[in-house]
C-alpha cells in the first residue's frame, strides 16, 4: 500500500477511517471551530434559530472579537455588544479584543498537532503552521459545524512547496510568500492542500511558519500545512496546550502527490507585490522607486511578535521620511505586551509610528484610518485587492515588515538589505 500524506492522515482520523484517498468525499468530525464578530453570531445565529438547534459542543467553539474592535462606530457597538452576548448564553470560549483571530487561537493553546479544525474566515489556513488541517467556510456552512459538530470533505491532493537552502539577510516568509505567489499564481494551490518543507522552513519560527501557512489563501489553497516538530510543540507548550509529541504526523516519503514545487531560499530577494494583486510580485531591486505617503505594519500576517522585531531592526533609531505617515496594528494583545517590554514597540514609535488597536482593521477596510483616495501605501498586509483597505484610488503595495520600515525611512519602495547594518544581520 502506498503510503499517505500529512493532510489525508488528518482528514482519515477525522472521518474515522483507516484511510482516505484523493477525491473521496468524506464526513468528518470538527475538533474545533473558530468564529469571529463579523462573521460569526449575527451570521450563524439566525441559521441556528431557523433550524431550531443549538451548539454541538459549546466547549469546541472558539469566538474572537477582532473586525469591529474597538467598536468606536455605532454599528461597531452594536455587534460587538451581540457578540458578547451570544457567548454568554452559548457558553463558548471567547476571546475579547484580544488580537487578531489567527493569532490569539494558538496563543492562547487551541491548536494542537492533528486536529481538524474550521474557521469562519478566509486566512485560516494558518492553522496549518501547527500541523493542524485548517480551512475556512462560510457563514452557513459554519452553522452547520455548529449544529452538528461534522463536515464534508472532499479529500484533497497535496501540492508540496519545498524550500532547499537557507534565506539569506533581511529576507523573510512574507517574501516567500510574495514570491509563490508570483510564480504559482492565485490559482496555484487549487484549493488542495500545499505543505511546505525543506531546510529553510524548518529554519523558520513559528510565527514565520504562520506567515506561510495564512498566506496560502492567496495561492488558493483550502489548506497550507507544516509538519510538526519539535519546534512546534516547544512553542504550543510555551501557549498552555497539552501536547504529545507524534512523529506519525508527517507526509511518508512514498505518499503520492498532486504536484511538487522545490526553490532555492538562497537566491530569493526581498519582494514587493504591486497594485492591485499579490500575484504582481517582484523582486524589490526590479520595483520602481514608488514615492509613498503610508507605511502600514499590520494584520495578522504582517505585525505578530516577530514582524514587530523585523521592522524595528531598521527603524531603531532612525526616523520616517519626510510627509510618509507610519501605522502600527500588532497583531495581538500579548506580542504588543511582549514587545513594549523588550523596547521594540518604542523603537517604532521614536521613529514616528502611531499604534492602533489589536485587530484587523485597515487590512479589512474597518476603522477610522482607512485609505484616503490616491494614497500610495506599502503594506506588510496579506492581500492589495482595489478598495479593499479604503478608498478605491488608492495604491497599495505588499512587502515584508523589512521592506515596509525601510520604505517608511526613505519615502519610497527600497531594498532593505540596504538599511540593515552588520549588527542588525545577525
Amino acid at each position: 500500500m502506498s503510503g499517505a500524506t500529512l493532510a489525508q492522515k488528518i482528514i482519515a482520523r477525522a472521518a474515522g477511517r483507516e484511510a482516505v484517498a484523493p477525491g473521496e468525499v468524506v464526513i468528518a468530525g470538527v475538533d474545533m471551530a473558530m468564529i469571529h464578530d463579523s462573521g460569526g453570531p449575527r451570521r450563524v445565529e439566525p441559521v441556528l434559530r431557523e433550524l431550531g438547534v443549538g451548539l454541538w459542543d459549546p466547549s469546541k467553539v472558539v469566538l474572537i472579537s477582532d473586525h469591529f474592535v474597538p467598536g468606536d462606530t455605532e454599528e461597531g457597538a452594536r455587534i460587538l455588544q451581540l457578540t458578547r452576548d451570544w457567548s454568554a448564553e452559548r457558553g463558548v470560549m471567547f476571546h475579547d479584543g484580544e488580537g487578531i483571530c489567527h493569532v490569539v487561537l494558538p496563543e492562547r493553546g487551541h491548536l494542537k498537532p492533528g486536529m481538524l479544525v474550521v474557521g469562519g474566515d478566509s486566512h485560516s489556513p494558518t492553522g496549518g503552521a501547527f500541523g493542524a488541517y485548517m480551512f475556512g467556510v462560510g457563514a452557513t456552512e459554519m452553522a452547520g459545524v455548529l449544529a452538528t459538530g461534522e463536515i464534508w470533505i472532499k479529500v484533497p491532493e497535496t501540492i508540496m512547496i519545498e524550500w532547499r537552502g537557507r534565506l539569506g539577510a533581511g529576507v523573510l516568509a512574507k517574501d516567500m510568500m510574495l514570491a509563490l505567489c508570483g510564480r504559482l499564481g492565485m490559482d496555484g494551490g487549487a484549493y488542495q492542500a500545499v505543505e511546505y518543507s525543506g531546510q529553510a522552513v524548518v529554519a523558520l519560527s513559528m510565527q514565520e511558519r504562520m506567515t506561510l501557512s495564512n498566506m496560502a489563501a492567496e495561492l488558493g489553497a483550502q489548506a497550507a500545512l507544516i509538519a510538526p516538530d519539535a519546534k512546534t510543540y516547544a512553542f504550543l507548550r510555551t501557549c498552555g496546550a497539552q501536547v504529545t509529541e507524534d512523529s506519525s504526523l508527517r507526509t511518508d516519503p512514498e505518499a503520492s502527490l498532486g504536484a511538487h514545487h522545490v526553490f532555492d531560499a538562497a537566491v530569493l530577494a526581498p519582494q514587493v507585490a504591486a497594485p492591485h494583486s499579490p500575484a504582481n510580485a517582484m523582486a524589490v531591486c526590479e520595483a520602481p522607486r514608488t514615492p509613498l505617503d503610508l507605511a502600514y505594519i499590520g494584520a495578522c500576517t504582517g505585525a505578530k511578535y516577530d514582524d514587530l522585531r523585523n521592522a524595528a531592526r531598521i527603524l531603531k533609531g532612525r526616523s520616517l521620511a519626510p510627509g510618509v505617515t507610519l501605522l502600527v496594528a500588532p497583531a495581538s494583545r500579548r506580542d504588543q505586551a511582549r514587545a513594549a517590554q523588550e523596547g521594540i514597540l518604542g523603537a517604532l514609535e521614536n521613529a514616528g509610528g502611531r499604534v492602533l488597536p489589536n485587530a484587523c482593521g485597515i487590512c479589512a477596510g474597518y476603522g477610522a484610518d482607512r485609505l484616503a483616495a490616491g494614497t500610495r501605501c506599502i503594506s506588510s498586509t496579506a492581500r492589495n485587492f482595489r478598495g479593499r483597505m479604503g478608498d478605491p484610488s488608492a495604491e497599495v503595495w505588499l512587502a515584508s515588515p523589512l521592506t515596509v520600515a525601510a520604505s517608511a525611512v526613505a519615502g519610497e519602495i527600497v531594498d532593505p538589505r540596504d538599511y540593515l547594518t552588520e549588527r542588525e544581520v545577525a
